[in-house]
């Protein structure tokens, strides 16, 4: 088990400095890890979590409610979108009575694609924890928050 002490070789003022830079330099291994996961797969975390988005929607949605939807809110949201639909991942429609209002929903492939990352997805970090650690962790994140 890792220890932010000698991981970065430093020592802490007290306990609140301490959990926040594990809490940034644990945020930041997670972001390396889910990259490298998701690099095989030719799309980012990012691209992911609009994916995810969608297909939990069941149907279409307003770009505007996905970007308001997404874990890390991203100012090129619109631009993700553009490659997934490149790749076929999603489909666009405009609004028949705003032409500003654009609508997005899953394909098949976008769902084909999603199906694959589900069965390969391996949170193998989380295994040291129990149940009850997990949720311990969940609770401390939502009060910090």
């Amino acid at each position: 088990m890792g220890d932010i002490s000698n991981d970065i070789k430093s020592k802490f003022k007290n306990e609140k400095i301490k959990a926040y830079i594990n809490l940034k330099y644990t945020a930041n291994w997670l972001n390396s890890k889910e990259n490298e996961f998701f690099k095989p797969y030719g799309i980012s975390p990012q691209q992911y979590n609009i994916l995810r988005i969608l297909r939990g929607a069941k149907k279409e949605m307003k770009v505007q409610v996905i970007k308001e939807r997404m874990i890390e809110r991203s100012p090129n949201a619109t631009r993700l979108m553009d490659k997934l639909f490149e790749k076929k991942y999603i489909k666009r429609s405009r609004c028949k009575h705003d032409r500003r209002v654009v609508y997005v929903s899953i394909s098949k492939e976008g769902l084909a694609i999603l199906e694959e990352i589900d069965v390969n997805k391996n949170l193998e970090y989380f295994e040291n924890l129990t149940s009850e650690e997990a949720t311990i962790l969940s609770d401390l994140l939502d009060k910090i928050r």
